[in-house]
Formats: structure tokens, sequence, C-alpha cells
């Protein structure tokens, strides 16, 4: 009988009572193996073979692996990269139990693990049934210039571009996040032939009120430089919210080289009909820039599942910012 497994970004399930339940007995390996349970554990070493050596702190009598054939899940047509394998080292790793032999003559009990098989059902049983506007939790895996990988199940990668990040724009996904960040993404696009999903952050960042409504007129306020214009400077208040200082005397020599930097700056004021947040630039710092500005959510996965469409832009405003969700 298959087990009611849980499908979650690799890392998620190590420190489970379930999961150490699981793996901190032989018993509990082979009834893990009979319901078909997926377990986690820390991959110590790839051998010259590249097979993977999965740690089980509870049970030093255990021989661990999972063969090269089984560390990654793919689809028709395509092939297994070795770094593939050889960055699984040092973390952890899914998988099923897929067989237990006998005890060795110095007493150790081989056990086969197959991280493929746990990726397979994650993708069958979980992935398949995901559709455009589903909330979903993932960990950030690898950054490009063009967006970032997100493991978004059992270690099978999802892509969010960088232009799905935030509504305020921003030249790298570096800008806004980390390798290993746990973030709440949303379903944008399910590809029809291959299957391979593509995720939005923005949608989760809140509307332009929402964030407007953190800012006051009269108030001087940090942010981010973001781009540095002819006819003004955008600055970056929040993720989903940012604001035109106009070009002053001086402002560009100000703000030069000075993009992804920290900027104070006085709100003016504050524009629902023309969704606009006037600024006066104060200063700039020239030093380390402050860390990116803070994912605030305002819609969480465990709050809410799925969206239909998202409206960023406010009432009054003749500009319409919006996302639809659809299957198609």
């Amino acid at each position: 009988m298959e087990s009611a497994n849980t499908y979650v970004p690799e890392g998620l399930l190590l420190s489970t009572p379930r999961n150490r339940e699981l793996t901190s007995s032989l018993a509990g390996l082979e009834k893990a193996m009979e319901t078909g349970a997926i377990l986690e554990g820390l991959a110590l070493l790839c051998d010259a073979d590249l097979n993977l050596h999965i740690d089980f702190p509870a049970l030093p009598g255990i021989r661990a692996q999972i063969p090269r054939s089984e560390v990654v899940f793919t689809r028709p047509g395509e092939a297994v990269k070795d770094i593939a394998i050889l960055t699984r080292v040092g973390k952890a790793v899914c998988f099923k139990v897929m067989g237990i032999g006998e005890a060795d003559g110095e007493g150790r009990v081989p056990v086969t693990l197959s991280r493929r098989a746990a990726q397979a059902a994650c993708a069958s049983a979980y992935l398949a049934d995901l559709i455009p506007g589903d909330i979903l939790r993932g960990r950030v895996t690898h950054l490009e210039s063009f967006g970032a990988f997100v493991d978004i199940g059992c270690g099978l990668s999802s892509l969010l571009s960088v232009d799905a990040i935030s509504v305020s724009r921003i030249t790298h996904p570096r800008d806004r996040l980390y390798n290993g960040q746990l973030i709440w993404a949303v379903v944008r696009n399910v590809e029809a032939l291959t299957g391979r999903i593509f995720l939005s952050t923005r949608e989760l960042l809140g509307t332009w009120e929402e964030n407007a409504s953190r800012f006051e007129p009269g108030q001087t306020v940090a942010g981010i430089v973001r781009s540095v214009e002819e006819y003004g400077i955008f600055v970056e208040l929040a993720p989903n919210l940012a604001g035109l200082a106009e070009r002053r005397e001086g402002d560009r020599a100000l703000a030069e080289g000075l993009v992804g930097r920290t900027a104070a700056v006085f709100i003016k004021s504050i524009i629902p009909e023309r969704m606009k947040v006037k600024l006066v630039l104060i200063d700039a710092y020239r030093g380390e820039p402050l860390p990116a500005p803070k994912m605030t959510y305002f819609i969480r996965g465990d709050k809410v599942t799925h969206i239909d469409r998202w409206l960023y832009s406010p009432p009054l405003s003749r500009k319409r910012v919006e996302t639809v969700f659809s299957e198609a």
C-alpha cells in the first residue's frame, strides 16, 4: 500500500518526526520500503562510479547508497549530467527504499535507495496536477541572469524568470533571492508538451495600494536605486513598488554608478489614480548596499492555495496591470 507522501522541496523532510522514526531502525526502513514512503538523508559522498552514499546517523551498521542510475529522474530525451549528481553531496536528498540486503561478514547491511523513484512519484502524483494559479512552496537552488531555478518538490526544478520575480524591475535575481531561500510562488504556466512548470512571485507581493499604504507623504525613507534615466531616477521602496525622483541639477552625479545602491528619498506625493509615487532624492550611499527589501507576502500558500486572477492597479487608476491565470 502506497504511503501518503508529502511532496516538498528537498531538506524539508529531514528533521520531521516521521523521517527520524523511519530512518532510525532497520524495521523503519523495511516499513518505508513496504509503504513506498519518501524519506530524506544527507549525501555524505559521491564515489568514483557516481553513486551517492547516504548517512543514517542512528544506523552506523547500514551501508546505504543511491546508484548513479537512480539519482536523477529524467523525462524522455533528457540526459543526466554528472554535475547534477556531484552537487548533491553535502545536501539533503529524497529517496525511496528499494532494497535491503543481507549483512556482510562485518555485520554491515546494504540498503539500496532511489531518488529517481521519489522524483517520479512527485512528478506523477503532485506536479502533474498543478495548474496556473496554484500557490506552492519552493526552494531557490540556482541563480542565472535570466531567472532562478526553484525546487518545488523532491528536487524537481521549475523556472522563475527575472521578469516574474516582482513588479519593481531588477537586473538579476540576486537582487531579490539567494540560493537555499524558501519562497512562496504561484504557477505561472505549465508547458503542455514537456510538463515543465514556470513560476511567478510578483502576484504574491502585494498590489500597488497594499504597498503604497505602508508609506506617507512627508516621510524620508530608504530605497534602492534601480535605474537612472534622463527624466528621473527610479527608486524601489518595496519589491512591488517603485517611485520616481525627478532629476534636479546634481542628481545625476549623485546617482551615477549607484544602481543597486541604497538611497534616502523624501516622499513628495502618492497618487493612486496615476500609480505614482513622487520622490526627492536626498542622498545616496556609496558604501556596501543594504540587503534587498524583504519579500513580504500578501498572499501565502499556507493561507490561500489558488488564485484565478490578480489586479495590481488601484481602482482609480486608468492603467490596468493584472494577471489572469489560465490552463491554456
